[in-house]
């Protein structure tokens, strides 16, 4: 299965540079509700099954435009909301950049706990188990490869992409998630495989996924051509530039 994970566009907390956290009613901003248009043209041609999303209204907000050009009913799933950044929620990011936690949170992330809130550990544990159930969920349904969309938080999708890249959760900080970009993990039974990684470009076409090949020693309904990995020749690149806004996760 392939997951198009997706950021939430700008929200008012990004433009006032503060942690919104699960504060509620962060609504996107103008700019915000330009880029969800957007994503939705770009997936257009694709062939989404499921649209998933955080409980938070920017993230519903974000999703709304793309379920109605696939006519699909999104749904929200509990583990894919924010960071609860506990008693930081809603604080200027100026005033934490002073926090003795905010060089914990930059450089051992694994062992930062929010105060009030939760540990960075904890939001990896929560939203890869999302994702993997959804996974399985879709391949029961389908006996198929299918493509799906998870709309979530920045510093979610980060943590995220560092467990589908193997690498340790005190390294996320090095990834990059941009307001309405997208981010593509394909897992397979033995690995999880990137695809794109804060995507902002426009063609999405090598995410269609290819049509099996009959191998005629094997039957007609076996495949003959491992598509576990990334297609050579495929376009796994084409990042650009976005409203930054990482000062809101």
């Amino acid at each position: 299965m392939t997951v198009i994970l997706l950021r939430h566009g700008v929200s008012t907390s990004n433009t006032a540079h503060t942690l919104a956290g699960r504060s509620t009613g962060v609504e996107l901003t103008e700019r915000g509700e330009e880029q969800a248009r957007a994503v939705a043209d770009r997936l257009a041609g694709l062939p989404i099954d499921r649209i998933v999303h955080s409980p938070l209204l920017r993230c519903q907000r974000t999703v709304a435009p793309l379920a109605e050009k696939f006519g699909l009913e999104p749904v929200f799933d509990d583990r894919l909301i924010e960071v609860d950044y506990g008693e930081w929620t809603g604080r200027p990011i100026a005033e934490l950049l002073a926090e003795p936690l905010w060089k914990v949170v930059q450089r051992h992330a694994s062992g930062a706990v929010f105060p009030g809130g939760e540990g960075l550990a904890q939001v990896q544990s929560r939203a890869v188990a999302a994702l993997r159930e959804h996974d399985r969920a879709l391949a029961e349904q389908h006996g198929r490869d299918a493509l799906w969309v998870a709309c979530t938080h920045g510093d979610v999708i980060k943590s995220v992409l560092a467990d589908a890249l193997g690498i340790h959760l005190d390294g996320f900080q090095r990834i990059v998630v941009e307001p309405a970009s997208i981010s593509v993990v394909r897992y397979t039974p033995t690995a999880p495989y990137v695809w794109r990684l804060n995507d902002t470009g426009t063609d999405l076409s090598a995410l269609i996924p290819p049509a099996p090949v009959a191998n005629p020693d094997a039957g007609a309904d076996k495949a003959d051509v491992d598509t576990s990995g990334p297609i050579p020749g495929g376009e796994l690149g084409g990042t650009g530039s976005a409203d930054n806004g990482n000062a809101e996760r």
